[in-house]
């Protein structure tokens, strides 16, 4: 009988969850008397692969059409450099490229979206229909070994930098990297810090490994972030995820940890085949660099991309997965620590079921109100905390 219990528990879970995600009037209402404020957005990015014009309706997880339906306030735009690009020095151009676009978007669109510098300019910019486009810059790479570099890249409306992406840089260590360059942050990157608390840029600790986001909470003099990250309560071994520790140490310093959406982060297997994608992605660039050094053949990257999706398939996924995060999260460090940043638009459409767009906002809404959180405590978690750590941050460097 005992098997038998256990399956029907399962079967029920999973069918509370898939109700309990579903959109409801309530749901909804709350989500457009809101301020959504989502910490990750790849649009950047995707204007990069091929123009497309986000203010109309796109095949893309964030347009404005789509904001509109969710009731998306304010969302950061990734500027995002890769480990490659930050090698070969491209990575300066390619930040530059992708804030133009975003800056092309709102002179074309200038009654749907606006550059947003400052949360106290949420409420003179933020007029019905706007969506507010603040910038955040995921890998440090762009500022290359120059500290001057900060200032240009604020200067351009850059008001979070995620320190590292997927490998080591020259301020600190990535959780993807095998690689433990620093044990924690450079001499380089201690400076950084110090130089994005004077600045007023929010330090972002999602992608480091624990060494170096412990080390930069620690360091820092203003609240943090870990604009898009899971929990590793449920990713055992997947350092990507905030453990518990960092969480905590995020939360005592004022910070809030976004929990993020993609299957990746919140399926354990989808994280532990991630986990091993980076790696072995790893090992090919260096197994190609032998070889060309050696004069010999290298291996196809898209070829090797390709096989590895095959021989890993995405697990199919709920929305009760990052509802679970979301509960769990608030449950660890508190209500006042906890928000969203999605990744939209920058886990290949590997999303879960019911939360496959800035238009799915509704349905986590009504999720959480489904676990019987407040509805003012909701509205902490879409933006209040972040617009709390985001002021903060602009304070600490005013003093």
């Amino acid at each position: 009988m005992k098997p038998l219990r256990s399956l029907l528990a399962l079967t029920l879970a999973a069918l509370s969850g898939l109700a309990t995600a579903q959109s409801t009037p309530a749901a909804r209402k709350l989500a457009h008397d809101s301020i959504i404020v989502d910490t990750h957005i790849d649009g950047p990015e995707m204007l990069q692969d091929g123009w497309r014009d986000l203010g109309q309706r796109t095949d893309r997880e964030f347009d404005w059409v789509k904001a509109q339906q969710g009731g998306l306030k304010i969302a950061f735009m990734s500027i995002y450099t890769s480990a490659k690009q930050d090698a070969d020095n491209t990575a300066y151009q390619v930040a530059n490229t992708m804030i133009d676009s975003i800056e092309a978007l709102v002179q074309r669109h200038p009654n749907k979206f606006a550059l947003l510098r400052s949360p106290r300019d949420v409420t003179r910019l933020g007029k019905p229909g706007i969506v507010l486009l603040p910038l955040g810059m995921e890998n440090g790479a762009p500022i290359g070994g120059d500290l001057r570099k900060l200032q240009f890249f604020f200067d351009r409306g850059v008001r979070y930098i995620t320190l590292a992406h997927s490998a080591a840089n020259r301020i600190a260590d990535s959780s993807y990297g095998v690689e433990r360059k620093w044990h924690g942050l450079s001499p380089f990157g201690r400076d950084v810090v110090k130089e994005m608390n004077r600045l007023g840029i929010m330090v972002d600790v999602s992608h480091l490994s624990d060494e170096s986001a412990l080390e930069a909470i620690k360091l820092s003099s203003v609240p943090v972030v870990a604009t898009h990250s899971g929990m590793r309560h449920f990713t055992p071994g997947f350092e990507r995820n905030a453990s518990d520790e960092v969480a905590k140490a995020i939360a005592a310093k004022g910070g809030v940890v976004q929990i993020t959406f993609g299957t990746g982060f919140v399926n354990p297997k989808a994280a532990s085949d991630m986990q091993d994608s980076f790696r072995a992605r790893e090992d090919l660039r260096l197994r190609n660099l032998a070889a060309k050094a050696a004069g010999k053949p290298i291996e196809d990257e898209s070829e090797f991309s390709a096989r590895w999706e095959r021989e890993h398939p995405t697990p199919k996924t709920d929305i009760s997965a990052v509802i679970d995060q979301v509960v769990y999260a608030v449950k660890l460090v508190g209500i006042d620590h906890v928000g969203i940043g999605s990744d939209f638009d920058g886990v290949d459409g590997k999303l879960p079921t019911q939360l496959q767009s800035v238009a799915d906002y509704p349905n986590l809404i009504a999720g959480l109100q489904a676990h019987d959180i407040k509805d003012g405590d909701i509205r902490k978690i879409l933006g209040g905390n972040l617009l709390r750590v985001w002021t903060a941050v602009e304070n600490g460097a005013k003093r």
